[in-house]
């Protein structure tokens, strides 16, 4: 371990690593707080300009940029009442009432205190569990492995989308996405309809860059043409309080909502597909509801903008250790992260450990500092950043459709990747419109071929009899867990479908 340590410290304490972390937390948070816009749009686009860097800056640039987002996106939902991100959604309850009552600047500092306290104490967890996790991960075989990925990719459909129909057919397709390439069992090329530059897969970032980032400008470029689209506009703050932007006595106010936030969004990271904005909302309404005066919530109230955002930026390290332990990602960020660990030869999971311990380590000191920056920037730049969000949609855009073009160039096999990438642009955008599940469709995308290996491995260890699973207890607790996913949500599903139907004969009627 100390061995792994010094060499990781050789790695990320350098001028050029530490300026890559500082510049991902600041492009983060910009991103992060430009309504419409999101981190896993700046992920996707980001990736390609990570292919020279070493494995550990890169993913640090990647996770930076991931930890910048989630805390930029509350500037828009204080100043704008405008969310940068769904789960910034309950920060704007109380961020934008002290932003009416001329209290703009003492909501951001809480927001920003309250998002780097979350990440931190989030990134701590994982330092810790992590390791421990992916050691019982690795005594497990491909039986357990294909039942735990039947589960997660059932469990993410379950409670990623109102339709749970829809998100299962949306990962069934992200499955089938990833079968074109060589087929691992024969050595033979499958479903390439003979153009040579399937034989290695589909690219990801076309995938990534298509269906998120481009599908998103054609969204907003069509709300603009139907007159939905409204520029960004700051509210009028009233004369600003007499008492200091931020006191020992807000500190103290703040820090029960702060912690119950970190131990929500901890706990809510880690299963994967439940999100932020879940963690979000649990921690605002437990905090409410232990809360003396619960009345003042709504109107202002500085623990409610530390319940929401401790628990949105803690879910970000939190959902990297299913993904560092047994290799499954559980949003559409750490999806895409894993992705990235691929391209740079790392392999998510148990053995990550044991055969890039040293990176690991050094991807660990690299989200450290990242939560630093995370301090420095939001602290020197967020007066910046309010006027940012104000940036027009005309001149976003475009540099936005540009950045686009160049990433699926650059990795998809030249002019090849761009088409594919317009391709699934339209497909994200009609996913959209019909709302099927972008983090199934991502993560069955990614998770393809690792449950294609598992379960051809575990017909073959069990020769297709399903009477091998009585020595397999773990394997029958997940496969149970995913058949009561399937039954609770699909019967739910099925029953607001019936509701919405009535509904509507009873409307025409």
């Amino acid at each position: 371990m100390l061995n792994y340590m010094a060499v990781a410290a050789g790695e990320i304490f350098t001028p050029a690593v530490i300026g890559y972390i500082i510049l991902g937390v600041l492009l983060g948070y910009i991103v992060g707080a430009l309504p419409g816009m999101n981190r896993t749009t700046a992920i996707a686009l980001a990736i390609p300009f990570t292919f020279t860097m070493p494995p550990a800056a890169a993913l640090s640039f990647l996770i930076g940029i991931n930890k910048g987002g989630a805390a930029g996106a509350a500037v828009s939902a204080i100043l704008l009442n405008v969310p940068g991100e769904p789960s910034a959604v309950v920060t704007t309850y109380d961020g934008y009432p002290m932003t009416k009552q001329g209290r703009a600047q003492k909501a951001l500092v809480v927001a920003l205190l309250a998002s780097v306290t979350g990440d931190l104490l989030a990134t701590v967890t994982l330092i810790i569990l992590a390791q421990p996790i992916a050691r019982f991960a690795i005594g497990l075989g491909p039986i357990e492995l294909a039942s735990i990925l039947i589960f997660s990719m059932t469990f993410i459909a379950a409670v990623s989308g109102e339709s749970f129909f829809k998100a299962v057919i949306a990962g069934l397709l992200g499955l089938l996405l990833s079968a074109p390439g060589i087929d691992m069992e024969t050595g033979l090329p499958r479903m390439t309809f003979g153009m040579l530059e399937l034989y290695d897969g589909i690219p990801l970032l076309a995938v990534a860059i298509g269906t998120l980032a481009l599908s998103e400008v054609l969204v907003q470029i069509d709300d603009g043409w139907r007159g939905n689209h409204q520029y960004p506009q700051m509210a009028e703050d009233k004369p600003k309080d007499p008492e200091p932007v931020f006191s020992l006595k807000d500190a103290a106010r703040i820090t029960p909502a702060v912690l119950r936030g970190s131990l929500v969004g901890t706990l809510v990271g880690i299963l994967p597909g439940l999100g932020a904005t879940l963690a979000s909302f649990l921690s605002y309404t437990w905090v409410r509801q232990s809360s003396k005066t619960p009345e003042i919530f709504g109107t202002g109230a500085p623990e409610g903008v530390a319940a929401s955002e401790s628990a949105d930026n803690a879910t970000v390290p939190a959902a990297l250790i299913p993904v560092f332990a047994i290799g499954v990602p559980g949003s559409l960020s750490t999806a895409l992260l894993m992705g990235a660990f691929m391209m740079h030869g790392l392999t998510p999971g148990p053995f990550l450990f044991k055969e890039s311990g040293s990176v690991v380590y050094a991807i660990y000191l690299g989200m450290l500092l990242a939560s630093a920056a995370l301090l420095l920037v939001g602290l020197f730049g967020q007066r910046i950043f309010s006027m940012v969000i104000q940036v027009r949609k005309s001149v976003l855009l475009p540099i936005i459709v540009f950045l686009c073009i160049v990433g699926a160039y650059m990795e998809g096999g030249g002019m090849f990747g761009v088409y594919l990438m317009i391709v699934f642009g339209l497909v994200g955008y009609f996913m959209k419109k019909f709302d099927y599940s972008f983090v199934t469709f991502v993560v069955g995308y990614v998770l393809g071929p690792m449950a294609e290996l598992t379960i051809r491995q575990s017909l073959i260890i069990s020769d297709s009899n399903p009477a091998v699973l009585v020595d397999h207890p773990i394997a029958v607790i997940f496969l149970l867990l995913a058949a009561f996913s399937i039954w609770k949500f699909a019967s739910a599903g099925t029953r607001s479908m019936q509701a919405g139907q009535s509904a509507v004969t009873k409307s025409d009627a």
